[in-house]
């Protein structure tokens, strides 16, 4: 059922966006999702439809939103394997292969992870992200894996939505990286916006774009006369942008190994081991791997907590990698 809501700006709030001003005043309605409902042409400022989320707004102005009754998902089901670390009647936290995409888009309809979810149980998914994007709350990569939250009921997402709104939720990746960092560790505070070269990728821009941040630091390094040099990195992101991680790798001039977007050229190693040369120019997929997920249950309010392990073809280079020196 289509849902009203009717504001007035009182003298505290004068100034404030306008989409900052209905989350604070509807809390069940992330930040997020009042974007969207703005852009799509929902709210009314002063009797007049306005299509501009960070419109100022000024004291006895008055909003008139208009929530409608959210569409069925029309897809069709896909027989997968979904590993599913945990599931109750709000949530499902999954493990994602690399080589899948999120949902629906430009040329793949069927064989994505929402499909996947339908066919899973297709009566219990949100469905106020969007016609093509049901219980997605979050994404990751086509060819990044690792942990992701998935929505049951709109209630959860967005409980769920609002916590990936305010950064509050733990988001911890894995990754290989060509050469070593400079510092080993530290923060990486940037601008992020689409790249003026190539609108499908990202960078960082000194004027425009949103806040990224990105904590950083390296677990191990792989370094000998026998291999390139590679290090093994933690990323704790405070931000989720578009390619963050891999945009940010690249800004401080180490790729990730198998990135063929953002990526550098590096010189050839001579005497490499034929094996690990094949496992590195064989791995179809960059080294990147979503490995803990936390976040506050909506219904139990209890901080949860999730880790996974590198997959196999991650872990086997690794392990290569570690027996290179001996």
């Amino acid at each position: 059922m289509e849902k009203k809501i009717n504001l007035i700006v009182e003298v505290k709030d004068k100034n404030l966006r306008l989409d900052v001003f209905v989350n604070k005043k509807e809390n069940d309605l992330s930040r997020t999702r009042v974007k969207n409902l703005i852009l799509e042409k929902k709210l009314k400022l002063n009797n007049k439809i306005l299509t501009e989320p960070s419109k100022r707004i000024s004291t006895g102005d008055t909003i008139d939103l208009t929530i409608p009754e959210p569409k069925t998902a029309s897809l069709k089901p896909f027989k997968y394997n979904l590993d599913i670390i945990y599931e109750d009647s709000d949530l499902i936290v999954l493990n994602k292969p690399s080589g899948i995409v999120m949902h629906p888009g430009a040329g793949n309809f069927d064989n994505t992870i929402v499909n996947a979810l339908i066919n899973h149980d297709k009566n219990s998914l949100s469905n106020i992200g969007g016609e093509l994007r049901p219980g997605i709350v979050h994404r990751i990569d086509k060819n990044t894996s690792g942990l992701v939250v998935v929505a049951k009921n709109n209630q959860a997402h967005e409980h769920l939505s609002k916590q990936f709104s305010n950064h509050s939720i733990k988001r911890v990746y894995q990754l290989l990286v060509w050469g070593k960092t400079r510092p080993s560790k530290g923060k990486i505070q940037t601008l992020i916006t689409r790249s003026s070269k190539n609108r499908q990728l990202m960078e960082v821009s000194k004027t425009k774009g949103k806040k990224a941040i990105t904590n950083y630091k390296t677990l191990e390094v792989f370094e000998n006369e026998n291999i390139p040099t590679f290090s093994l990195i933690e990323c704790k992101l405070e931000t989720g942008r578009t390619h963050q991680i891999r945009v940010h790798m690249n800004f401080l001039g180490n790729s990730i190994l198998g990135d063929d977007k953002y990526k550098k050229k590096y010189k050839k190693i001579k005497n490499i081991d034929g094996l690990l040369e094949k496992n590195l120019k064989n791995l179809n997929r960059q080294f990147l791997h979503a490995k803990i997920i936390g976040f506050i249950h909506p219904r139990k309010n209890k901080e949860m907590i999730f880790d996974s392990i590198l997959p196999k073809d991650l872990e086997i280079i690794l392990k290569m990698l570690r027996n290179s020196g001996k």
